[in-house]
């Protein structure tokens, strides 16, 4: 007798990558990242005394970095105009570059990766939204910081409000400082490099490029030590959850994939049509309206003793 699986079970096999799937997806996400600064600006007062609280706690803890960083960013040209090109573009270039790579040269690691990448990224949206913070270089002068990207603004395509494009400056959220997704980014694009770059330039890069984006977005006064701390903390946490959402959507999928299944056998395309609609007949026994099968012009039926019925007469020898 065949065996049946039970319902539930089915085992869907994984779906083959296709970039015109995986590219709309990744829009998607950086669209709720960008909608999400936008839109979590938050109360300027809140954001500026966060801020405060932050720089207080890393004196206290003798972890303020961003002062000394900024000063020699501020005084040496050769530093901080690479710096702000850094801050200001590399993260829109490698980290799609390895997301690529990866797609085309680790198939079978990308979607761990992606999914990984994207749980952070809307976890950190998550932050942005409940902790608006104001970075180091709108403080009050007072506080010893000097915004690099305004000073060397005529160096690059930015301007001197933010790291955005001249005059675009005004629609981007500049309180989105916690966490530090420059920096988030910066180490999975480090992980990946590390694991699947293949070579040791690679594995030096993977190690260089997340200590050196902390660097900068210190020295460019964008963001604090502990926004840097957030941001690796943020990426941990959205590794440990990958697992978890690659299951759910894999359920969906499962979901999905039956129910067009359904669809397909209900519309005749596999499956023959049920007549009676769950309905069942004893033997013999015709459905009303049935219509008798049309006999040859000139034949009679054939009828044998066990045919009739019992209590049919016995036809005459």
């Amino acid at each position: 007798m065949p065996q049946t699986e039970k319902p539930g079970t089915e085992v869907v096999a994984p779906t083959r990558l296709r970039w015109w799937t995986e590219l709309p997806l990744i829009l998607l996400v950086y669209g709720c990242y960008t909608a999400g600064r936008l839109l979590a600006r938050g109360d300027t007062s809140t954001a500026v005394d966060h801020g405060l609280a932050l720089l207080r706690i890393e004196k206290a803890l003798r972890l303020n970095a961003e002062h000394p960083l900024n000063r020699l960013f501020t005084r040496e040209p050769w530093l901080g105009i690479p710096a702000d090109f850094w801050y200001a573009s590399l993260h829109y270039v490698v980290t799609p570059v390895i997301l690529v790579f990866l797609f085309r040269r680790r198939a079978e690691f990308y979607r761990r990766a992606r999914t990984w990448l994207m749980t952070s990224t809307f976890i950190g949206l998550i932050g942005f939204t409940l902790l608006p913070t104001c970075p180091p270089r709108l403080l009050e002068a007072k506080y010893g910081f000097v915004d690099t990207m305004a000073q060397y603004s005529s160096y690059g395509w930015w301007g001197g409000d933010a790291s955005a494009p001249r005059g675009l400056g005004g629609m981007t959220n500049q309180y989105a400082a916690m966490p530090s997704l420059h920096c988030g980014w910066a180490l999975w694009c480090g992980v990946m490099l590390w694991r699947h770059g293949g070579n040791r330039l690679t594995k030096v890069l993977g190690v260089a490029y997340p200590l050196l984006t902390a660097l900068v977005v210190m020295g460019t006064a964008n963001h604090y030590f502990l926004d840097a701390v957030a941001g690796v903390f943020v990426m941990g946490v959205g590794y440990l959850l990958a697992p978890y959402v690659m299951r759910a959507a894999n359920a969906v999928r499962i979901r999905m994939t039956r129910g067009t299944s359904l669809v397909a056998a209900r519309s005749g395309g596999t499956v023959s049509p049920i007549v009676s609609d769950g309905c069942q007949t004893s033997a013999g026994e015709r459905i009303p309206s049935q219509r008798e099968p049309r006999l040859a012009s000139g034949a009679e039926p054939d009828v044998s003793p066990t045919d009739a019925g019992d209590g049919a007469p016995a036809p005459a020898r």
